[in-house]
């Protein structure tokens, strides 16, 4: 049976990921810097650093992995260091693929993101389009790609591109909606709402990575939920189908992102600039690639993710507020300012 390595399997989508393998009957390895509260059959766990190359390359001189998922990433939420996220997301991508090519590990998966882009291109983004990332989270990964393109002589590299991955456990940012939705707070929109953002089932991301497993070559997907509609129509889906007293309503558009930017440069708040440079925009990634060549098709809609992703929330609120030893999207984010504007909802 196939063995492999899962960075960040203590995670929220590392998690939904090695059970899914270990259900499809992979044997995995999760290393994270978080402990994993998991014990299933064909898993070994693994609590280490990415930058601590001693510990890294004695986990593949003693292991003899058929591939390595690299889902593992420093989020720029809370008081994370730049220096570290930087180090965490580039320096430990290079030593994972620097081991893969001494052990003679043949295939990595690369988990990447659409904060490689912060602005609305105007029409769904397929790969060949030029990155250009505003904030350090962003740029980190543009530059973990940049770094594995030089090890594709020496593996086969397959990179994901994807939206926010979202189901059941996920918190993070989301936990904030979640909060006003279940406390029948209005949920605000910024400017008409009418701007459609893309998202993607944890399970289809899972999907893509297996389909990615059997690719033969490197190259780059682009993955992404189908059917979007706008965020009003997403989230009074989500309204009705939690039973909520919420309503949606406007933000101005000009006031409100003026009013983002001094919260983040006052540090009071958990939005950065890819949040205020996209809340209204458009962004759609172009999935023809990955269904075609990968034969990968996603299942679920933004508004049925998110409701799977809300009732877990509402069935689990007080043990999810308890939580602390958790990765940033499996406990919910600080509130910061956000909270006034849930008192005056």
């Amino acid at each position: 049976m196939p063995h492999v390595l899962v960075t960040g399997g203590s995670g929220f989508f590392g998690g939904v990921l090695k059970r899914r393998l270990l259900g499809e009957g992979f044997t995995c390895v999760n290393f994270d810097l978080l402990p994993d509260a998991e014990r299933l059959p064909g898993l070994e766990s693994i609590q280490g650093d990415l930058r601590d190359t001693a510990l890294l390359a004695k986990v593949f001189q003693e292991q003899r992995f058929d591939a390595v998922i690299h889902c593992a990433a420093m989020l720029a939420h809370g008081k994370i260091e730049r220096d570290t996220l930087w180090t965490s997301n580039v320096d430990g991508t290079i030593n994972l693929a620097k081991e893969c090519r001494e052990n003679g590990v043949p295939k990595m998966v690369f988990i990447s993101t659409n904060c490689l882009w912060a602005s609305n291109l105007g029409h769904p983004v397929t790969e060949a389009e030029t990155p250009n990332p505003i904030e350090i989270y962003g740029q980190s990964k543009l530059a973990a790609e940049k770094a594995l393109a030089k090890y594709t002589g020496d593996l086969d590299i397959v990179m994901l591109r994807c939206p926010t991955i979202i189901d059941s456990g996920r918190l993070g940012l989301l936990a904030i909606l979640f909060e006003f939705m279940n406390d029948g707070n209005t949920i605000w929109v910024v400017g008409k709402g009418d701007n459609r953002y893309q998202f993607i089932y944890a399970q289809d991301l899972a999907s893509a990575c297996i389909r990615a497993l059997d690719f033969k070559g490197s190259d780059i997907f682009h993955v992404g939920s189908d059917q979007v509609k706008t965020l009003r129509e997403v989230y009074e889906a989500v309204i009705r189908n939690a039973g909520s007293k919420s309503r949606v309503r406007s933000l101005p558009k000009e006031p409100t992102l003026a009013a983002m930017k001094l919260a983040h440069k006052l540090r009071i708040s958990p939005l950065g600039p890819y949040h205020y440079q996209m809340i209204a925009e458009d962004f759609l990634f172009d999935t023809t690639k990955a269904q075609t060549l990968l034969g990968w098709k996603p299942t679920l809609t933004n508004e049925e993710m998110l409701t799977r992703a809300y009732k877990y929330y509402a069935e689990r609120k007080d043990e999810i507020y308890a939580r602390t030893d958790a990765s940033a999207h499996s406990k919910p984010a600080s509130m910061g300012a956000i909270r006034i504007l849930k008192w005056l909802s």
